[in-house]
């Protein structure tokens, strides 16, 4: 008996590494003595967004000779928390992570604290522990360009609906609060303020409930493109034309660009997320490698409102 336990062990335990080793992707199983080692989690490449984010890291890594070890957490809190942890185990000489939660993530840099492996943040900030430096984008002031285009756009009244992002993510927190800070001496009504999970599905979804609650509004702000997209669909789908809502998303991803090209959505904000992969990848490559320091704790990218007027000017174009 105790022979096939320890074979069923045995047989479970070599499954487990092989789906581990399978799941890496772009990186080797074991760390390269010889190369500066990053680990590499974002909430879940189901989003065009860390796509383009994990594919500007790749890039970066090739100029720079850096082996990069890449895990999909699949936007699940503990699954993330748990690719950190296997990050510690193979020894990597850096993390770069985008935390799914600003709080839910709090433990896993402390784990890198506790073992002096440094860490860098993108686009998703933690809440506290030791982090090296959080590169991103000024997510407050991309909710104020969203909020102006729109006070433009309506003429400064109006009724609006907000999707809102993954709640307890600072890019979600931070654009709404961005957003309400100058639509609050306007004439614009926010009529609802709902989640949508960062989720293209779920901004239909939502969409369709809101239609039905709230009948006739003005304008759509989504704190991304997929819920805007999303949101999109409903309306067309209720009968809704669209030349009457401005629609606003986040995030300028190829999709949304291609909507915008077809008339079907008027602005998107764009946060150069390429960019900031390359630029947090350099800061750890450096203190890693030389011990050289980031100039601050934080370093953030000004967003930018893309319109049919200035497409080209977006960072992950259509070709």
């Amino acid at each position: 008996m105790k022979k096939t336990l320890s074979k069923v062990a045995v047989v479970a335990v070599a499954l487990l590494l092989l789906s581990s080793v399978l799941a890496m992707g772009a990186g080797e199983p074991e760390v390269d003595p010889d190369r500066v080692t990053v680990g590499l989690t974002l909430p879940s490449l189901g989003h065009p967004f860390f796509i383009h984010l994990q594919n500007n890291v790749m890039m970066e890594a090739d100029e720079l000779d850096v082996e990069v070890l890449a895990l999909d957490a699949n936007n699940e809190t503990a699954r993330q928390m748990s690719i950190v942890e296997d990050f510690i185990a193979r020894g990597v000489d850096a993390v770069l992570m985008s935390p799914i939660g600003a709080d839910a993530l709090v433990p896993a840099v402390e784990e890198l604290n506790a073992v002096d492996i440094p860490v860098a943040t993108v686009d998703r900030a933690v809440a506290d522990g030791d982090v090296l430096v959080h590169v991103g984008a000024d997510n407050i002031e991309g909710g104020r360009v969203a909020g102006e285009y729109l006070i433009e756009a309506l003429d400064g009244s109006g009724r609006v609906l907000e999707l809102e992002g993954t709640p307890g993510a600072t890019p979600a927190i931070e654009r709404a609060d961005g957003f309400h800070e100058v639509i609050e001496d306007t004439d614009i009504e926010v009529l609802a303020s709902v989640t949508a999970e960062f989720d293209r599905a779920q901004g239909q979804s939502v969409m369709e409930d809101l239609i039905e609650a709230h009948g006739e509004f003005d304008g759509v702000f989504a704190a991304n493109d997929e819920m805007a997209l999303g949101a999109i669909e409903a309306i067309e789908a209720a009968g809704i034309d669209l030349d009457d809502v401005v629609i606003v998303g986040y995030d300028a991803i190829p999709d949304a660009l291609s909507y915008m090209e077809e008339g079907r959505l008027d602005a998107t904000v764009e946060q150069f997320p390429g960019e900031q992969a390359r630029v947090a990848l350099n800061y750890l490559y450096e203190y890693v490698q030389d011990g050289v320091a980031p100039p601050g704790n934080e370093h953030y990218i000004a967003p930018v409102i893309i319109t049919p007027d200035n497409i080209d000017e977006a960072e992950d174009k259509v070709e």
